[in-house]
């Protein structure tokens, strides 16, 4: 089978590849786990140091990698750019914090010694999405990897290119051959791989539907498993909120990434205060957007990454408009590439399939409520439970309200941005377990407890 990376934006074909059969598969994932062995022998001090020579070469060869972003989904080539710098960013962190993140925990007990220590699993499979083809690469296996696990990756089909890339930096930076490999392969052989139990853990960026069958599946084999499934993420502006300056992130929230993001801001709930003049603020702010080629450094919104994903957007604004909704739409038509207007829904409510569904692309609506209370209400209405973002001047209070919202992260009078330094992952069903941090670090190992006495 053939793996095309189509440019969407010219759609025409960037480069094919031919995709792995499974016994190619085993054999590279038999290569790993020899590869573990040594890897996994190394003091946390010893791997760390791959770790910072990897983000040397990611700002390098940064103009190169970011190239490929915008080549194989559309991605405006500054915010290419800024990927790879936080993947550099990762890097940097782990290589100076991992190995007193991972040090040994001494525990006062009974005994004459007691700890708690952390030891590397084997073989971990990442399944990962495209919307960040480095960035979510990176952010899954820097962590493993410190840790002193091995990872096999298996991309998203669409961004083959960036994944292969990602597999000769690391051999670039001097990591061991083997340590990190990629697989370009369908979910079928995925799923396959999981089910012959040739790896150890797994960790999957993708929607519900992914994660749920992975779930299942690993559950059955007690394989130790993350999820990210994605969100809808509520933006709350209350009355006393700054409006101009929540506008303005509003629209980076919303519009990154042509709003092909797990943690954009998706559902903007404004009190009815307010909601004129954050609607009007927030409309400003989105004529100032610059549509068009993504390779221009000036350019804001490129192309959506996948063409089906314009009949996606297409039924979403249908059924908003069936149900009573007036969309607003921004910026000219294009003849080619896979453009979606920038468009706001300024009178959108809780029925839509806008207000309930994870919405990939550059869609707002805003939905009007009566009081704080019923904010909160809205926010928690959807099964997601990822991010969200509240907006007042009065911090005591947002810091409560942020108490009641169902979600992983929130954010006061700011975007949700993941940050090595921080914990990341949803509730509901936006997931299960943590990225980053000290946390993420220890998703895949052993926790072992040792008491020593004489």
């Amino acid at each position: 089978m053939k793996i095309k990376s189509i440019n969407p934006y010219t759609e025409e074909i960037n480069w094919t590849y031919d995709s792995f059969s499974f016994e190619e598969c085993e054999s590279r994932i038999e290569n790993s786990r020899t590869a573990f062995s040594g890897w996994s022998s190394l003091v946390v001090e010893d791997r760390t140091k791959y770790f910072s020579r990897a983000g040397k070469v990611l700002r390098q060869n940064a103009e190169i990698y970011a190239e490929i972003i915008t080549k194989e989904i559309g991605k405006p080539i500054k915010q290419s750019r800024g990927e790879i710098e936080k993947c550099a960013w990762l890097c940097d962190y782990y290589a100076e914090n991992a190995a007193e993140l991972l040090k040994d925990e001494i525990v006062d007990t009974d005994n004459e010694k007691s700890y708690v220590t952390f030891e590397p699993l084997g073989v971990i499979f990442g399944i990962m999405p495209w919307n960040f083809p480095f960035w979510y690469v990176f952010r899954f296996a820097v962590s493993a990897m410190c840790a002193g696990n091995v990872c096999i990756i298996k991309p998203a089909s669409n961004v083959p290119a960036s994944a292969l890339e990602i597999e000769k930096i690391f051999l670039e930076a001097g990591f061991p051959e083997n340590t990190f490999s990629t697989l370009l392969i369908d979910s079928k052989t995925a799923m396959q791989i999981i089910e012959e139990e040739l790896v150890d853990g797994i960790s999957l960026t993708g929607n519900i539907d992914a994660g749920s069958e992975i779930g299942e599946l690993a559950g059955s084999l007690v394989k130790p498993l993350v999820l990210e499934l994605g969100g809808s993420d509520p933006f709350i502006i209350l009355e006393d909120a700054n409006i101009e300056r929540a506008a303005e992130v509003a629209v980076k929230s919303s519009f990154l990434n042509t709003g092909q993001n797990f943690t954009a801001a998706k559902r903007f709930i404004a009190l009815e205060d307010i909601a004129v003049d954050f609607i009007e603020a927030f409309e400003l702010e989105m004529q100032e957007l610059k549509i068009g080629d993504p390779m221009d450094k000036e350019t804001d919104i490129g192309p959506l990454a996948k063409k089906e994903f314009l009949d996606s957007l297409e039924r979403i604004l249908k059924d908003a408009k069936k149900k009573g909704a007036e969309p607003h739409v921004y910026g000219e038509e294009h003849i080619k590439g896979f453009f979606f207007r920038p468009t706001i829904i300024p009178a959108a409510s809780t029925d839509m399939k806008v207000c309930n569904v994870e919405v990939f692309g550059p869609i707002a609506p805003v939905i009007t409520v009566k009081d704080e209370d019923e904010a909160i209400e809205v926010a928690n209405s959807t099964e997601f439970g990822l991010g969200a973002e509240i907006w007042s001047r009065d911090l005591e209070r947002a810091q409560m309200l942020a108490k009641k919202i169902k979600s992983g992260f929130v954010a006061i009078n700011g975007m949700v941005n993941p940050d090595p330094r921080l914990p990341f992952g949803g509730t509901k069903k936006s997931g299960v377990g943590r990225e980053l941090s000290h946390y993420g670090l220890k998703e895949f190992v052993n926790i072992k407890t040792v008491v020593v006495n004489k």
